[in-house]
């Protein structure tokens, strides 16, 4: 209720409630057009709501906040005051949500990926999707293994070859191929071409590596006794060290056909035994199943380029 003419309020009112925000909007249309029906155009609401929900703003402060006369509005000195505050107040709030908005646009998507499969597979390829999607930032980092979302990454490219939570979605990207590859050079003093079809010869030197000691005796077990016998050894800390040996032709390593396609096309690398499936795989590890956006944008480009 409106106060009376001594100022005293018709009804005891909350003085800590916010009134309706929706009161509150129409009231600071109408205050910014001086014109009810000018108010509810820029709105989109009806000259009636408009000047109910003002009217529902006046009763519960308890004070008029327009004066109404010859079929025009006029702000009171209490209406200017709110009209001051509501202003203020709007202006903090959309500040504060155009600032989150652009921060949730800027803000890169993060894909950890294991590091030899990003340096020799995915970083090459990755100027394709800048291209397609300019506009998706996405921040690329190195990592291997176990991980948690709740360390700022986003997705992940694992190779299923540890357990990962039953909550997490994986998405398969490929399966992992895997066969011996050397320096194209060194084919004839590792590889025995004669005969039927080319086999490792017994005294090839195998390039090991600690990050993945199954590689060699996987490939033997599912080439069964055509492998051969293993000759002279070298280890190497990091899989990508072997790569880099078989191609300078220091021995051969066990490549997996995903970090060594490029090598292959370009002459780097040769495969005279091909690659076989060895039962694991390539997965886009994310907190759920990507439906929308840059997560969606970036599985989409993955599946397309396997």
């Amino acid at each position: 209720m409106i106060a009376d003419a001594n100022g005293e309020p018709g009804s005891q009112q909350n003085s800590s409630r916010l009134p309706s925000l929706m009161a509150l909007r129409c009231f600071a249309a109408a205050a910014r057009t001086q014109n009810f029906s000018q108010a509810a155009d820029s709105l989109h609401l009806t000259h009636g709501a408009v000047s109910r929900a003002v009217r529902m703003l006046e009763d519960d402060l308890g004070l008029a906040l327009f004066e109404r006369r010859n079929r025009g509005v006029f702000l009171t000195e209490a209406g200017r005051r709110l009209q001051r505050a509501v202003n203020e107040g709007f202006g903090l709030i959309e500040e504060a949500t155009r600032e989150l908005r652009h921060s949730a646009r800027e803000a890169p998507l993060v894909l950890s990926c294991e590091p030899t499969l990003l340096m020799r597979w995915l970083i090459p390829r990755w100027p394709d999707f800048q291209a397609r999607h300019p506009e998706a930032a996405v921040h690329l980092v190195a990592g291997g293994g176990p991980f948690s979302f709740d360390d700022g990454i986003d997705l992940a490219i694992r190779r299923n070859d540890f357990a990962w939570p039953a909550s997490v979605h994986a998405q398969p990207l490929f399966e992992e191929k895997i066969g011996p590859v050397c320096s194209p050079g060194r084919v004839d003093a590792f590889f025995d071409t004669a005969g039927a079809g080319p086999s490792l010869r017994s005294d090839a030197v195998r390039l090991h590596t600690r990050t993945r000691p199954q590689a060699w005796p996987s490939w033997t077990r599912l080439r069964g006794a055509s492998a051969g016998a293993g000759g002279r050894e070298q280890v190497f800390e990091h899989f990508y060290f072997s790569l880099q040996a078989a191609v300078a032709g220091l021995g051969v390593a066990i490549g997996p056909w995903h970090l060594v396609c490029d090598d292959l096309e370009s002459g780097v690398l040769a495969a005279p035994l091909g690659f076989v499936a060895d039962g694991s795989g390539y997965f886009l590890l994310s907190p759920q199943k990507p439906a929308a956006g840059r997560q969606r944008q970036l599985l989409d480009w993955l599946l397309a380029v396997v």
